[in-house]
């Protein structure tokens, strides 16, 4: 077990080892068992290994920098920071793995790994410089993340009835493995790093799928649920490792084939985790290494729905009471109104509300940098259909699984099948009025904030119609400003809206090719099937 020795000027932990060894390594494991030491000497705080002769060569590692992940329930992993090359740029190209005699070892050497690791850490914050004290750095999350975000977001995803809302979303969860499964040939002897694991139900499809190794990286406490599910499933678990912690921070032994991950919010952005996606993909990813999902597209299209905006626009009404209880309330209905339409409104709807065919924006997971996702402006075009108002822009979005034998598209286009992830409706206070074949121009501007979101900024226009039009003019502006990360959750089913005999549905334009719909149709009765 744990030995504790101490003395006036320093104290040491020590555990016993079944063993331990070097990676890359050719030969097994030495049969005697080794010695793990913790110490700290003259405020500086070490970690060694050496097996148990005297003759035996003593391994050094610097806590402060390695990283320790558990490969199974008496093995582990250490990864440390190479001490050769130029020490300006962190390398961890030695790994050494450690074999425990019981489990109960393994978890007292994790938790002490920890605690000596968070004095190392301290007592670098603290060392003295001519002109001061070192400062922790932040992690890249959490310098552009509000911690208050960051702990309600992990706390949100570390629940297991919200990734049962997840899993249950079967088109969803069905578009990735037959994604993974029917591009057997992209993960068979591959190494699959999954981002934000989750559950760890893609890393089981990725090692379904025969990957030589996938490693979960989940921050959340969902990291010990996937660890049990996994467990529960042993005929894959031993080609699976989760590790605990942020992809912006965690080191792994070797880099990954392919990529894979669940990285959409609404309207694709929201949460933000793209980034992490894309910043996964830049520390972990080989040079031409795939990603699933390859690509997303924000589809838009304007869209007119009284029914809608007379709901949203009466919530405002319980502040134009005059006389509640003694109180005129009335003061503040210019606000209140103001707030309601500030919320985007997350639902299902019919597509036959769209005014005009739609258009896409598109972001390309494989190339698209970083920075690019801090800000997203995209303008708008558009000719109506028919006369109407235009009350909003209506929007969804689609990914591609561009695998080498099948390509697959998960849509959550409005008229496909359901998903958790619903649609998006920006509604403007002020409608416009539109004629058929009239041009309908605008902005729409995303900026991303630190609460994980985005504040959106719409403005729609009608643009002169009949003589004169091509002068450019413009006869009517609407603009707001709405706040993705508050949304109005309608989540309703599209309701049944009767049509005029001389009034004309509006054509949905799908900017999306035809085939996405069937495969989607497809896949839905496959699962129903299975």
């Amino acid at each position: 077990m744990m030995e504790v020795s101490l003395g006036q000027k320093q104290k040491h932990h020590e555990f016993t080892l079944l063993s331990f060894s070097l990676l890359p390594s050719s030969s097994s494991p030495s049969c005697s068992s080794a010695v793990a030491c913790f110490s700290t000497e003259c405020g500086a705080t070490k970690l060694q290994f050496h097996q148990k002769s005297e003759s035996a060569e003593v391994v050094h590692v610097d806590i402060s920098t390695a990283q320790l992940f558990k490969l199974g329930p008496v093995k582990s992993v250490c990864i440390s920071e190479s001490s050769e090359g130029n020490r300006m740029v962190k390398s961890y190209s030695r790994g050494i793995t450690l074999r425990f005699r019981t489990e109960d070892e393994s978890k007292a050497f994790h938790c002490a790994f920890e605690q000596w690791k968070s004095k190392a850490v301290d007592a670098s914050a603290g060392a003295c410089l001519e002109n001061g004290k070192v400062v922790t750095s932040k992690s890249k999350f959490d310098s552009k993340v509000e911690a208050a975000s960051a702990k309600m977001y992990f706390h949100y995803y570390g629940q297991l009835l919200h990734q049962q809302n997840m899993l249950q979303d079967y088109v969803r969860t069905g578009t990735y493995y037959a994604a993974v499964i029917e591009n057997r040939t992209d993960f068979i002897g591959r190494v699959v790093v999954d981002v934000g694991a989750g559950s760890g139900i893609l890393s089981l499809f990725a090692a379904q799928a025969g990957a030589k190794h996938v490693y979960a990286v989940e921050a959340s406490e969902m990291a010990e649920y996937a660890q049990k599910l996994i467990a529960g499933n042993p005929s894959l678990a031993q080609r699976i490792t989760v590790i605990k912690g942020k992809v912006e921070e965690v080191e792994l032994p070797e880099k990954a084939d392919i990529l894979i991950s669940e990285p959409m919010g609404t309207l694709l952005v929201n949460e933000r985790m793209l980034e992490s996606y894309v910043i996964a993909r830049d520390r972990f990813l080989v040079p031409k290494g795939k990603m699933f999902p390859t690509i997303g597209r924000i589809h838009m299209a304007p869209f007119s729905d009284e029914y809608l905006y007379v709901e949203v626009a009466n919530k405002a009404l319980f502040w134009q009471q005059q006389n509640y209880f003694g109180v005129d309330l009335t003061s503040l209905y210019g606000s209140a109104f103001q707030g309601y339409f500030s919320q985007p409104v997350v639902d299902a709807f019919d597509p036959r509300l769209l005014v005009s065919p739609a258009i896409s924006h598109t972001i390309d997971f494989t190339s698209v940098k970083e920075e690019e996702l801090y800000e997203i402006d995209i303008p708008l075009s558009f000719i109506a259909s028919g006369g109407t108002r235009v009350h909003g822009l209506a929007c969804w979005f689609d990914v591609l699984f561009n695998g080498s034998t099948v390509q697959r598209w998960l849509t959550t286009a409005p008229g496909s099948p359901t998903t958790h992830w619903y649609q998006l409706r920006c509604i403007l206070s002020q409608p416009i009025y539109v004629m058929a074949g009239q041009e309908i121009t605008g902005r729409f501007h995303m900026v991303a904030h630190n609460a994980q979101s985005y504040t959106i900024y719409l403005t729609m226009s009608a643009k002169m119609y009949g003589a004169g039009a091509d002068q450019g003019g413009i006869l009517q502006t609407s603009s707001c400003k709405f706040d993705l990360k508050e949304p109005y959750y309608r989540m309703s089913q599209p309701q049944a809206y009767t049509w005029s005999q001389d009034q004309q549905p509006h054509q949905l334009g799908h900017a999306q090719d035809i085939p996405i719909e069937s495969q989607e149709a497809d896949l839905a009765v496959e699962v129903e099937l299975a």
